[in-house]
């Protein structure tokens, strides 16, 4: 198990410095809305995979008048204590150090935290398109898998191929028997594909329906993998791409495959995504995360929770239930406008932290 022991961030977004402890189980940061506690959360989330969980355009992460931004997270791993440095300065490549040696990405670095995320923006998980699910599961099956990660990033490449080669096809540059090979080998990834998509909802299926019953979603909940092939093997998948063949060079790309796969949240056999309240998506996210995190740490790697705005919509019971998952197992940074939302915010074991106006403090004396 890797776990986070120390943040410390340089002009990010609001903060010019901080430097904070993280308790080996759980960390509460309060204070009122605007004062940069989710801007703490994302810069644990930044210092671990080296991206943002809010924001494409990572420009906003720099404090504004500055020209560079530093994060360094400290972690406990079973080999002993690390430092994870990342440093962006907008229109450079970000640099990365573990133990102050560069390296070219954190992600598959042994010596960093998996991170789960639940922020009021990531309901787009639940509501938004497909392909934000699919991006997740495939995440999942690179945590649960390292070995299978490659399925995705093979088939996007023959993918990519297969797209160029229609392209020329429809400028009459390429004949159309030269997708045939392209087909096989596309199915082939493909069907590698959708095998680790599926193995992966079919661990979280149970603990997900277990979950969402528990945080309060009421009905029949469940997960589904609803793969856009109906081939059992990679032999149907390419007839399939050869029947559509037409359909594709009218269209000019791919228009059939895992690429268009979903994973549905649903209740009562309806989609969360469609028919469920905000106050239902939310729970559903909750219960998705808790589920990965339920599998991952039965393979030994529990994720680092950060939990942002999370009691603002539940009540008393569903808080005291919700806190109870939080300490049960791995680690997890909570945010809240005031410590008594979070039930157990002020024992002994519980690291409080109280922001303001880009500032820090043990005790609410900001």
């Amino acid at each position: 198990m890797v776990r986070a022991t120390r943040l410390e961030l340089r002009d990010f977004r609001n903060y010019e410095r901080a430097e904070i402890a993280l308790a080996p189980g759980l960390t509460v940061i309060c204070g009122p809305n605007g004062a940069g506690k989710t801007n703490l959360l994302e810069a644990l989330y930044f210092g671990c995979t080296g991206r943002s969980c809010r924001t494409s355009n990572e420009r906003e992460l720099v404090r504004f008048g500055q020209k560079v931004t530093r994060v360094s997270v400290g972690v406990e791993a079973e080999d002993g204590a690390h430092r994870l440095d990342v440093g962006f300065e907008p229109g450079e490549a970000k640099r990365f150090r573990i133990d102050d040696a560069p390296v070219d990405k954190l992600a598959s670095a042994e010596a960093r935290p998996l991170v789960g995320v639940f922020m009021p923006d990531r309901l787009d998980l639940v509501k938004g398109a497909p392909a934000l699910r699919r991006a997740h599961v495939d995440q999942v099956v690179a945590a649960l898998w390292p070995a299978r990660a490659a399925a995705r990033a093979e088939y996007s490449r023959v993918l990519a191929q297969r797209n160029a080669l229609v392209a020329r096809i429809r400028a009459g540059s390429a004949r159309r028997e030269l997708l045939d090979p392209w087909d096989t080998e596309l199915a082939r990834h493909g069907l590698d594909l959708m095998e680790t998509r599926r193995a992966a909802v079919e661990k979280l299926e149970e603990p997900f329906a277990q979950l969402a019953g528990e945080l309060g979603l009421p009905g029949d909940c469940g997960l589904e993998y609803r793969p856009r092939s109906r081939a059992g093997d990679a032999d149907g998948l390419r007839r399939e791409l050869l029947e559509r063949r037409e359909e594709d060079l009218t269209r000019g790309f791919t228009a059939h495959g895992p690429h268009r796969d979903d994973i549905a949240l649903v209740r009562d056999r309806r989609q969360l995504r469609s028919y469920g309240s905000q106050g239902q998506q939310r729970v559903g996210l909750l219960a998705l995360l808790f589920a990965e995190r339920d599998v991952l740490g039965a393979a030994g790697r529990p994720p680092l929770m950060l939990l942002d705005d999370v009691m603002s919509e539940l009540d008393a019971t569903r808080r005291e239930r919700l806190i109870e998952l939080v300490r049960s197992d791995g680690q997890a940074v909570v945010s809240a406008t005031e410590a008594e939302h979070v039930p157990g915010a002020r024992e002994a074991d519980v690291e409080l932290l109280f922001v303001a106006d880009g500032a820090v403090a043990v005790e609410a004396a900001l």
